[in-house]
């Protein structure tokens, strides 16, 4: 009797777990019919370049961090040669226009793309944007099946993606993964908000497309972080939203333009908050503001909290451009910024982004050292020469940086200090009197300019 007893309940414990295993099996996603929709829209392309004696074409790539498409040519001295390399993009509307990155066409004497039906057409460049690294190519053909565009907008962290493409040549690869993070900030790359993907890319992935379950683009596969030059898990697209408003300047324009403020910012730590009167470190501190500047006209001011800009909260530095890239050249935005502990609301002009800016190279110290003890510090003026040369009308240099507040917040020798507590530092005497003022055991900010980047540190200047 016992036996059937426990016989009957193994059937009923094994049912339960059928049934719940079921729904949660059914929640994974079925890729087939999303590929078999929109595989014939993504092409692989070719590029031919001829490479001269010595020219070392493409030989750039950074170790740790790199365009998945490049580095794998021989760069040794040869004679001229004909360069070939691959990678993909997608047909974006049945008159033949192509997205792809910039960094697949870049430098290419030919454009060669082949459709999934075994045509190849050589293809036109209609514009290319290397801030953005995006391409836009043109074929003529017939018959073109076409992706449907979505929108990267209301991509949500840990939603399914799907990329196509062709990594090491092996065309209409399909590979998986999740949405890992959005609006992600990369070294060198102002101007695109990544979205993160665990996606398997490879070289060759650069340009095809990155797909939602409805079937629709959201991104195009541009990079990865790699120590060895393949995928480690860590895949970066390039928002789809984005990458239209660059299409639409494309073709009507040939080039595209982006908003520009003129200022120098970076992040905003714990100290650097407190020293501002923020309850947290969120915004863009502004460490300089360039002459004539769109930014200057409005009236920001280094030492200004950027916490929101044109509506968009601004929580890190690195987001700053990105919205500003954003606002169409010629036209006003607001900005919210945290100012001597208040806030307050500017109305700033927004410029075009000019294509080089430069900032002043900093020159050596030639005149007599001022003590500044309680702060650990050396200093001496600044001649005018010095002032010319690197465009301040105020500042000491710091010759020497002893134990104390100074080496604490990270001062070094050679630094020029512009500010200290949001006061002015015009000359060594100046200095010795703000130090007097110093209110004791808080945290005080202080701008240093480090070569061309200005930046603020936390200082505390403690009591005896």
């Amino acid at each position: 009797m016992m036996t059937n007893v426990h016989a009957r309940w193994a059937v009923v414990l094994l049912a339960g777990l059928l049934i719940s295993c079921g729904p949660q099996a059914s929640t994974l996603p079925d890729f087939t019919a999303l590929v078999e929709d929109n595989h014939d829209a993504v092409v692989n392309i070719s590029t031919l370049q001829r490479v001269e004696r010595g020219s070392g074409a493409g030989q750039r790539v950074p170790e740790f961090f790199r365009h998945f498409f490049e580095g794998m040519e021989d760069q040794f001295d040869t004679p001229p040669r004909d360069a070939e390399s691959q990678g993909s993009g997608f047909i974006i509307s049945r008159e033949g226009y192509i997205l792809t990155n910039y960094h697949v066409v870049r430098n290419a004497d030919r454009i060669l793309v082949r459709l999934q039906d075994r045509r190849e057409v050589e293809a036109e460049l209609v514009g290319q944007d290397e801030q953005s690294d995006l391409a836009l190519l043109r074929i003529d053909a017939g018959d073109l099946p076409v992706v449907k565009i979505g929108s990267s907008r209301n991509l949500r962290v840990g939603e399914w993606v799907l990329a196509i493409g062709a990594p090491f040549g092996f065309e209409s690869t399909v590979t998986a993964g999740i949405v890992s993070a959005v609006g992600r900030s990369l070294p060198n790359e102002n101007y695109v908000p990544f979205i993160q993907t665990d996606v398997a890319i490879n070289p060759g992935n650069s340009g095809g497309p990155l797909f939602n379950l409805k079937g629709e683009v959201v991104g195009i596969n541009s990079q990865i972080v790699s120590r060895s030059g393949g995928f480690m898990g860590l895949s970066f697209a390039i928002p789809i939203d984005m990458a239209m408003d660059v299409v639409k300047q494309l073709r009507e324009t040939g080039r595209v333009t982006r908003g520009w403020l003129g200022v120098l910012i970076q992040d905003v730590d714990r100290d650097l908050a407190e020293s501002f009167g923020l309850d947290k470190p969120a915004g863009a501190l502004v460490a300089q503001v360039m002459p004539e500047s769109p930014a200057e006209e409005g009236g920001l001011k280094a030492g200004d909290v950027v916490l929101t800009f044109n509506g968009e909260t601004i929580n890190r530095s690195s987001q700053l451009p990105h919205v500003v890239g954003r606002v169409p050249p010629g036209s006003k935005a607001e900005a919210e910024v945290m100012r001597d502990g208040k806030r307050l609301t500017l109305t700033v002009p927004v410029g075009e982004l000019p294509e080089d800016g430069r900032a002043p190279d900093g020159r050596k110290p030639t005149t007599p050292e001022t003590d500044a003890d309680p702060l650990g510090l050396s200093v001496e003026p600044l001649s005018d020469s010095d002032r010319e040369a690197l465009g301040l009308d105020h500042g000491v240099r710091i010759t020497d940086v002893r134990p104390g507040p100074a080496s604490r917040a990270g001062i070094r020798r050679g630094d020029i200090l512009r500010t200290l507590n949001n006061m002015t530092v015009d000359d060594p005497e100046a200095l010795k009197e703000i130090i007097g003022a110093l209110p004791s055991n808080a945290w005080v900010p202080a701008l240093v300019q480090r070569g061309e980047s200005p930046r603020f540190l936390a200082m505390r200047v403690e009591s005896d």
